[in-house]
């Protein structure tokens, strides 16, 4: 957690090094293309047959690129990589879900003043697992379980991110809800059925 808050307030002393000030960031008045970077985190949970699990908190860092649609209305489609931590836990044991991530949003730009600019979002979200440890401690008369969690949960994933987005001279907030709609509890768990979600914040800037 301190290496998360360290990273994100790296990011905020950085960006107005390289952010040039202007009209909330992009222009909504023109036909535009922004890129941008994210830093944040993640209050991750799996729902389904699993809701007595608590939550988890993670690391988000990505970048995104996003393009206005139309001429006439501030429609942006916004998409993307990110490296996101995920996962729950229960007392002390965790599980813990690694993934790439790739969004697919649409965004709709608010101009609130010359500096700061409002993005509503929603679209759907895919994301593929790259590590992950489920571990259980020793307890009396047991031993230790450590082992990958994709022995129980699949590699695959995808589900919906709805947010809203806030930019002011280039530096960007946003606060969001993911929610799972497949089943990540592999074929050979016909008897769980479980759905990713997370609350999430990020910073960043974009250019």
């Amino acid at each position: 957690m301190k290496k998360i808050l360290v990273a994100i307030l790296g990011v905020l002393f950085a960006a107005p090094s390289f952010a040039q000030y202007s009209s909330g960031g992009f222009s909504l008045s023109e036909s535009s293309v922004y890129y941008g970077i994210r830093l944040g985190i993640n209050f991750a949970g799996i729902g389904g047959d699993l809701v007595d699990l608590d939550t988890k908190t993670g690391m988000n860092l990505g970048g995104v690129v996003g393009l206005r649609l139309s001429d006439s209305t501030p429609v942006f489609l916004e998409s993307g990589l990110y490296y996101t931590e995920r996962g729950a836990k229960k007392d002390k044991a965790k599980i813990g879900l690694t993934y790439f991530e790739v969004p697919l949003l649409i965004k709709y730009g608010i101009q609130a003043n010359d500096d700061i600019a409002i993005l509503p979002y929603i679209g759907p979200y895919f994301s593929y697992g790259i590590a992950g440890k489920y571990k259980i401690p020793a307890t009396a008369g047991d031993e230790a379980y450590n082992r990958s969690s994709y022995k129980t949960f699949k590699h695959w994933d995808m589900g919906f991110k709805v947010g809203c987005g806030a930019e002011y001279n280039k530096l960007y907030a946003e606060l969001g809800y993911q929610f799972g709609v497949a089943n990540i509890a592999k074929e050979n768990r016909d008897d769980l059925d479980a759905k990713g979600h997370a609350l999430y914040l990020n910073l960043g800037v974009n250019f």
